[in-house]
């Protein structure tokens, strides 16, 4: 009988929803980092289903990729960069890629929204009880950058477009997609980047996307842009974008992710009153859990039959 181990900070719901999905199968819960390599070994899975949900120091990604046992890891996100390096000759790797993708999606377009009404602005002056001569900017029209095409940014391009904006998306293979006006290849980023009244990050990251976003092309930036970053820390240069927040060259930033999670208390961006920190939970919503474990039942079932799995990972392109 397949054995496989579902590893998430709260397992107990995802294992009635599993046992009953496929009775067939021996399911068994881990929510610690620390246990899930004695668990394997005890189990002997060859499945794990695993989240991310600690961040990436103590991560137990060796238990996983490396130990031989494991034939097949289906991540409960879409990101694998904390899975990184593996061979795929010995283990698959799957991920639940667009099970967050509406949700991020409605986090990127309430943050242009956000800045767009200068929304800080206005409380600001509620907080100092003054009627000041307000003034609001229209969102139609405008320009937004959407660097990474995959079910997230197509979800974005979708929002965007009801709302009247210009769409370019950068993806590494161009080609027409649905709602967005542009699409160009990441050589095309430099000039694209100064005409952008917006830019949303939802790219993997890899060695090709580390510090896409770097000092130089954050420079470029159209000033009083705005940029959303739900992509992963390390495809921006926080750095830079901290500094030119402080120099008041961008309008704002809503930032879901960063280089180092938790973010730490000396960072500038908490204290920065037109930047939006979240704790990387713009995919998190009550049920997304769930809704990612009924797809990797329906991929389960699929390896139980003999079958191809769906949203296999290629280490190399990192999606």
């Amino acid at each position: 009988m397949t054995h496989a181990i579902l590893h998430t900070d709260a397992p107990d719901e995802a294992l009635a929803l599993a046992r009953a999905r496929l009775p067939e199968v021996t399911f068994s819960g881990c929510d610690s980092y620390q246990a899930l390599p004695a668990r394997i070994a005890e189990t002997g899975a060859e499945v794990v289903y695993s989240v991310r949900f600690a961040g990436t120091p103590g991560f137990p990604r060796a238990a996983l990729v490396e130990s031989g046992r494991v034939r097949w890891v289906s991540v409960g996100g879409s990101g694998t960069d904390h899975l990184a390096p593996w061979d795929p000759s010995h283990v698959t790797v799957t991920n639940a890629a667009g099970v967050a993708a509406d949700m991020m999606a409605e986090y990127a377009i309430g943050a242009l929204l956000h800045f767009s009404l200068d929304l800080p602005g206005f409380r600001r002056a509620q907080q100092r009880r003054e009627w000041i001569a307000g003034k609001v900017r229209p969102i139609e029209g405008q320009r937004l950058l959407i660097l990474g095409l995959g079910q997230t940014g197509q979800a974005i391009a979708r929002r965007a477009k009801a709302l009247g904006l210009h769409v370019t998306g950068m993806r590494a293979r161009p080609r027409a997609t649905g709602h967005v006006d542009a699409v160009i290849p990441p050589e095309a980023l430099d000039a694209a980047l100064p005409q952008a009244d917006a830019v949303a990050v939802c790219l993997p990251l890899l060695d090709s996307t580390g510090n896409l976003l770097s000092a130089k092309r954050i420079a470029v930036l159209k000033p009083g842009a705005v940029l959303v970053d739900v992509s992963r820390g390390g495809v921006v240069d926080q750095t830079a974008l901290a500094s030119a927040l402080a120099q008041g060259h961008l309008r704002g930033a809503a930032l879901d992710v960063f280089e180092q999670e938790p973010l730490g208390p000396d960072s500038p961006f908490w204290a920065m009153e037109h930047v939006i920190v979240t704790p990387h939970c713009s995919s998190v919503y009550d049920g997304w859990m769930l809704k990612s474990v009924a797809m990797f039942c329906d991929n389960l079932a699929r390896y139980l039959a003999g079958t191809p799995l769906t949203n296999i990972v290629d280490p190399t392109r990192g999606y």
